[in-house]
């Protein structure tokens, strides 16, 4: 075989050995083109929710395309779009009234900061700063890593960033400086909008904060008068134990961002969901006014069906049941390594759980993390640590025996490459 031409992505290609060819998927697994079978134990990327090729999305796909494919967005609509539209604002927090599609986790950031800074232009109270959490990750658009933290995933391109006021990670027993610091940068009245994940910085190690915390944050954004995007590009679709991870802390943002698990998994898709006051100030006969942004593939009618047939699942499948059986399994699991000394701050939120491996160095590019993912996939797991910090997020349909074993390899990895104290 000739070598490949693909430049696949968070790949050093210098230091990666061959990569496994899969050529089917079901359920909890991937198949290679030998036949061997991989546990998916992280989504495939925190996407897949329901499991791979979920019969109802599969056949959503294919009968749609049986009658659509793109259709420009600009000027013309289609069912799916309008029936999902009205799905998501119906499952979403109260509040959120209009749903704008594109077509990543990313783009859907870059949409909602876009909304935020023209929000106050029209209104004629221009502001121009955003608020970030420490240790946040929001993608990789400009604007997406402008305000995500500042490391090693963007250093190359730090001339075309932005600069953001950023705000502390809400760690245990210091949750009131990053209150605090918020007040403080908030009360000049300046900022435009303050970003977060709720409850779960995922690219960021899996760090995990308190609902109460999402709670006063909103509320000293309300105080200000600082909209606030809650980016539920990971933790949505029932990743931390409800539909959207809001819901634990009662609050209702005024921009969501959503992607991943919008479609099941099964094929790309975004969506930025807005209160009508934001879409109201870009109201106008005054065409300078119009909301300036779009992708090629806006709403993509195939896409839109997936998604509508992801919210049909919800309705119709004890999705929350699994759920819930999937949170208590992981925290039955994380049990087990309470005394375990070649780790420590075991967590878990919903249905993701995580740990730090005692080895050496920390961070993103610590030298266990190839190391560890290799570890795993000779046993037949995906599972991509991120640096020392092991993590599972699988899909929903994932098995107790199945959990199970993925627990009992990360006992092997700790022993194997782990340190003590």
């Amino acid at each position: 075989m000739n070598r490949s031409a693909v430049w696949h992505p968070f790949t050093q290609h210098a230091a990666e050995p061959a990569m496994p060819s899969i050529a089917r998927t079901g359920g909890a697994h991937l198949e290679t083109a030998d036949g061997r079978r991989i546990l998916d134990a992280i989504s495939s990327w925190w996407v897949v929710t329901h499991g791979h090729r979920h019969p109802a999305i599969v056949e959503a796909i294919r009968k749609t395309a049986d009658s659509l494919d793109q259709i420009i967005f600009a000027g013309l609509t289609h069912e799916p779009a309008e029936r999902l539209a009205n799905a998501l604002i119906g499952l979403a927090p109260s509040g959120l009234d209009w749903v704008f599609y594109s077509d990543s986790g990313s783009t859907s950031v870059e949409v909602a900061l876009k909304m935020a800074l023209g929000y106050f232009r029209n209104i004629g109270a221009p502001r121009s700063r955003i608020v970030a959490m420490e240790h946040s990750y929001h993608g990789d658009t400009i604007g997406a890593m402008s305000v995500g933290a500042r490391g090693v995933f963007n250093a190359a391109y730090e001339p075309l960033l932005f600069e953001v006021d950023t705000i502390p990670f809400p760690a245990a027993g210091r949750e009131q400086e990053t209150l605090d610091r918020f007040e403080a940068v908030s009360r000049d009245r300046s900022a435009a909008a303050l970003i977060a994940e709720p409850l779960v910085l995922g690219a960021g190690g899996m760090l995990m904060y308190p609902a109460w915390v999402l709670a006063e944050l909103k509320k000293i954004a309300e105080a200000s008068g600082t909209l606030f995007i809650a980016d539920e590009v990971m933790t949505g679709w029932g990743r931390t134990g409800t539909l959207f991870a809001c819901e634990q802390a009662s609050i209702s943002p005024d921009i969501l961002c959503t992607s991943k698990g919008l479609t099941g998994g099964a094929i790309p898709l975004a969506a930025t969901l807005a209160t009508d006051a934001i879409f109201q100030a870009h109201y106008s006969v005054d065409r300078k006014k119009t909301f300036f942004h779009s992708s090629s593939y806006t709403a993509n009618p195939i896409a839109c069906a997936a998604a509508l047939a992801n919210a049909e699942i919800w309705r119709d499948e004890p999705v929350t049941e699994r759920i819930a059986a999937l949170s208590a399994r992981q925290a039955a699991g994380l049990r087990r390594f309470r005394d375990n000394p070649f780790f420590t701050d075991s967590r878990a939120t919903g249905t993701i759980a995580a740990l730090d491996l005692r080895a050496g160095s920390a961070g993103y590019l610590a030298e266990i993390g190839p190391k560890l993912r290799a570890f795993f996939l000779e046993r037949g797991l995906l599972v991509r640590p991120l640096g020392n910090v092991l993590y599972l997020l699988p899909p929903y349909c994932i098995t107790g025996n199945e959990l199970d074993g993925l627990y009992d390899a990360i006992e092997e990895a700790g022993e194997r490459f782990g340190s003590r104290p």
